[in-house]
């Protein structure tokens, strides 16, 4: 499959609820781990972090997706 194909499809569909479901639950998990305090303690809340805990597990999944298609024949 052409590159820009798969992305497309790796962005649709079930591909694309995948990556959501796994964006929410490994981001808010990994928020609970690395922004604990701000959370439960009244820390300062860090909303980089918060935004790129939650983008890079999207980023993972779909890359993953994306490159077992373009693969598979």
């Amino acid at each position: 499959m052409k590159s820009s194909v798969a992305l497309t499809t790796a962005l649709s569909g079930a591909y694309l609820a995948r990556a959501i479901v796994v964006m929410i639950i490994v981001g808010s998990v990994l928020n609970l781990i690395n922004q604990g305090e701000a959370l439960f303690q009244g820390a300062p809340l860090n909303f980089a972090k918060l935004l790129l805990t939650y983008v890079v597990p999207f980023c993972v999944s779909t890359y993953g997706t994306w490159s077992a298609l373009i693969t598979a024949r």
